[in-house]
Formats: structure tokens, sequence, C-alpha cells
């Protein structure tokens, strides 16, 4: 049948790039910087390199698109998703777009370093767009080259691919190309540019539309526009919600409410640090978007920010995404109003993101714990008590966790200095220095642990069933920012194969795999103050 038939070749992708053919395009055809009024796009064509190599794909992307092992490994894929070839359908792009940086109003952004191939419609009647990043400059770079380095190249791929896998609602990443190219670039912004290799990635989405999106109609009151846009958006991306009327206007800003909590809450889950929330890299979808200078939480702290623009206020730090989600909506709110014309009903959808944020949390902590379901008499201490207990020292709260659910609850209670000393044993390699597992700590844990084995055995739940849970939703495996950067560093001396062992670990980030267990470690200490490690830019 069609639908289980592999395509061979990358010229028998069949396009449908309805995104053009429906909304106004920029009526200026030369490529240069410019403000862009009255348009959703800009035509653009990808800037052509010397010796495009591929370096890595996904094997489950490419599945996405109908693509098979043959059509990945031709000639034409590495030269079309270099940027050197456009196949027959395909109509280049890069979306114009607003807004808020930091908290404040930054007026056009749009694709700086990103141009849209097209969409295709795969056999499933699924559409993807197919967007490359770091191939060109478009009339949105402003005064950049819109080009990408392979290390920020690097982390995008195998960070969009390991969200995946971990659950988390994201783009996808289906290639990364060399260039053969130098770029320039000032890694911190510290007048030391030097030439770092090319790279491109092509990531792929349903969408790539953003709050900003419709934010930068709403600043220049072209509300014409923004009108088209939003019914084009439901009517594509929302077909279920029905007729574009005032009314389905609240549903579909209710319905972004909802996914929006419901992929910030993955990222609690796991550990992810987005580090640079600002408006332009919110999907419309619920979707984890732009993958610059993010991080991972090691030792658990809800303070941390990768991101070294952020360095001072914090704006974006691990415990205020939440917040910071809630807030651009906000600003999405307040861009679609004109069509509404009613606070009320915008108010309520906000609601729903904080009701479903709130509900999904204890949920989410419950599960974390191989908790039955949440019990609102005991667990909200026992999820803040342990929040606490995790930042009295430095834990790393992915092997906390997981290291957390080998330990025997059925014993009595409270736990004798055996017992006791067996639990900490199996949470000790969670922990980053010995000397600060004082005796006070220890108390401190202990009598957590009495707690939370108590509140186990109220569940009636073995002990293997408790693992098996917790194993579930706990990752082994995450994108470690030294693992990526170790990466980095042997691409950037030619040998990619850690950029693909990387990615085969991560498709199973749940499971154990034996022979991988260097992969699960906490992190070196060469790696706590070290570049690509602990500190990013936006260049990152």
């Amino acid at each position: 049948m069609k639908s289980q038939t592999k395509l061979t070749n990358l010229d028998e992708l069949v396009f449908d790039n309805c995104f053009i053919r429906e909304l106004p395009a920029d009526e200026e055809t030369l490529n240069n910087r410019r403000q862009v009024i009255g348009a959703c796009y800009s035509r653009v064509k990808p800037t052509a390199v010397k010796k495009p190599q591929r370096v890595a794909y996904s094997k489950e992307v490419a599945a996405l698109l109908n693509l098979s092992e043959e059509a990945c490994e031709a000639d034409n894929f590495t030269k079309t998703l270099s940027g050197n070839a456009l196949l027959t359908g395909m109509d280049p792009y890069a979306t114009c777009y607003g807004g808020h940086q930091f908290g404040n109003w930054a007026g056009q952004l749009g694709d700086g370093r990103a141009i849209n191939l097209g969409e295709i419609i795969n056999h499933s009647g699924e559409r993807w767009a197919l967007q490359l990043k770091g191939a060109g400059p478009t009339p949105y770079s402003r005064n950049a080259d819109g080009l990408a380095v392979l290390r920020s190249s690097v982390r995008e791929f195998l960070c969009s691919e390991a969200m995946h896998h971990l659950g988390a609602p994201t783009t996808r990443a289906l290639s990364l190309m060399l260039t053969g190219e130098s770029v320039i670039r000032d890694m911190f912004y510290t007048g030391h540019p030097k030439a770092e290799p090319g790279a491109v990635v092509c990531r792929v989405a349903p969408s790539f539309t953003r709050f900003g999106s419709f934010q930068i109609l709403t600043a220049r009151q072209d509300i014409s526009l923004l009108k088209k846009l939003v019914d084009y958006t439901i009517r594509t991306d929302f077909p279920h919600l029905g007729t574009p009327t005032p009314s389905t206007y609240i549903d579909w800003f209710t319905e972004i409410c909802k996914k929006t909590a419901e992929m910030i809450l993955h990222w609690q889950r796991i550990g992810f640090v987005h580090g640079v929330m600002n408006t332009d890299n919110m999907s419309i979808l619920g979707l984890t978007i732009d993958y610059g200078p993010y991080g991972w939480l090691e030792n658990y702290d809800p303070n941390w920010t990768p991101n070294t623009t952020d360095s001072q206020e914090r704006r974006y730090r691990f415990g205020n995404q939440p917040q910071i989600a809630f807030w651009n909506l906000g600003q999405l709110a307040n861009a679609i109003y004109p069509l509404i014309e009613q606070a009320e009903p915008l108010q309520q959808a906000m609601n729903v993101y904080t009701k479903t944020f709130e509900t999904g949390w204890q949920d989410m902590m419950a599960s974390k714990l191989g908790l039955k379901a949440y019990n609102p008499e005991t667990d909200d201490d026992l999820f803040s008590e342990l929040l606490a207990l995790l930042q009295l020292v430095e834990t790393d709260m992915t092997l906390f966790y997981r290291q957390l659910a080998k330990i025997d609850c059925s014993l009595s209670i409270p736990l004798n200095d055996a017992d006791f000393n067996a639990a900490f044993i199996h949470l000790s390699p969670s922990y980053y220095v010995l000397e600060q597992l004082t005796p006070s700590y220890k108390t401190h844990l202990n009598n957590w642990l009495n707690r939370y084995s108590q509140r186990i055995q109220n569940d009636k739940t073995s002990n293997a069933a408790r693992y098996q849970q917790m194993s579930k939703v706990n990752p082994k495996y995450i994108l470690r920012n030294y693992l990526a950067q170790l990466a980095i560093d042997e691409a950037e001396n030619g040998d990619f194969s850690m950029i693909n062992e990387l990615l085969e670990l991560l498709r199973h980030p749940y499971e154990e795999q034996i022979d991988k267990e260097k992969f699960a470690a906490k992190r070196p200490d060469w790696a706590r103050q070290r570049a690509g490690c602990s500190m990013l830019s936006c260049s990152s």
C-alpha cells in the first residue's frame, strides 16, 4: 500500500505550501534587511555553500516524511538540506514576526537565520514544514549573517530528538550538515571573535508559527492581516475547532494555553531549561522551539539559567519557566484581543493554563515518586520538603530520582541505622560534594525517607511496581551539557561518531543500556565552569 511505501529519492516529496498560498507575501523581492509591512513572509533562497557534508540524520524524522535510508544517504539529500539545491515544489521563504525579548517589546524580529523550504504532505496526510537553520541571510537578519556554526547546530540537532524521545513536545530535526565554510562568531560577545565551522540543521514541525507572529500585526494595527493569519492558523493547525469566529478564537487561545502548560510540565519533569523564553520563541502548537542557550539541570537549582545574557536578572531560570509562560500567554492574549474585544474570556482561558499546570504538576510529582495518585492531604508537604532537600546540597536531579526508585520502601518505619545507610548508599551517586553530606543533612534526608516510605506503604505498592513506574517518567539519560560539548569538540576535529552515538543513546532515555552507563554519570568536575557546559550565550 502507498502508506507503507518509503520514498527512495527526495524528489518524490509532495509539497503543498498553503502558508504562502493563502497569506500575503512581501512585495519586495530583493534580499535586503528591511521592515516588512503588510505581509506574513518574504521569499528568499538559501545561500549555496562550498562543500556540503552530511554529519547525521534522524531515521525517525525521515520516517515521518516517508523517506527511506537510501534517500537520506543520497547526494541530493545532502545538497538540498544544506541549501545547495531546490526540489520541484519548494518555494523558500522567511516569516515575519515580532516579540518581547527579556520582557521588552523588540519590534520586528522574523526568521533571521531560518528559511522555510516548504510544507510536505506525508502518506498519512500529515503536514510537515521543512526549515533550514543557518542557510544564509534573510530580510529579517538585521545586522547578522544568517549563518550557524557547528557547535550550536549539534546542540539543536541532538536536543530536538532527545526531547522527542523524552516525551516533551518539540520541533524535530531531520539532518545536520557541514557547509565546508567558516563562520565568524564571538561566542560570549567579549570582543574576541574567531572562525568556526559552519553548519545547517533541517528542522521539521507541523508549523513554526509563534506568539510573535500575531504580536507584530497588532503592534502595527494591521487587524485585517491579523484576522487572516488567525483564521488560516485555525483552519490549518486547529481544524477540529471548526469555522473561525470570535467564539472559535477563544477556543483556540484556550487550547494554546493548555498545550503550553503541558509543554512546561514536561520541561520541569525532566529538568530542561530553555534559556530564552522570549515570545518569539513560543510555539502556538505548544512545541519546544529554538534551541539556543538551553541547558539541563544537573545539581537541582531552581535559580539556574544557562544563558549568560540573563545571568543578572535570571528571568528565564528553571523555577520561573511556568510564570514566564503565563506572562507570554498574556502578551498573545493582548495581540488577539482586537478580534474578540472581550477581556473576560481571554482571562478564563489563561485560568485554564494555571489549572492545567497546577493539577499537572501534582500528578507529575506523584508519578515521579511512584505514587498511585496525588493525595492533597499528604503530598503537598512531601513534595515541598523533597524540593527543599534537593537544594540543601548539590544533588543531581536526574540521578536522584532514578536512584530513589531503587531503595527498599517496605521496611519498618522509622528506619533503623542499617536501613537508612542502605538507602543512603543507593542515593550517594547523585551527590556532587561529599563534604556537604553533614549529619544535619542526613537527619533531614532520614526524616523525608521515613515519610516517603510510609506514603508508599499506604499505597500498598511493591518495590518492583514502584521501580517500574518511576523508570517510565524519570529518565536515566539526558543530553547532559558536558556530553553535548564533548560531541562538539570531536566534531570540530572531524570526528562525528559521538554525535551519532548520542543520537542512538537518546532514542531510549528511560531504558537501562548496560554498555552506556558512562553517559548516565553526573557532571565531571572539569565541566563545572567550562564554556559550553555551564555557560552559553544566544550565539550558542
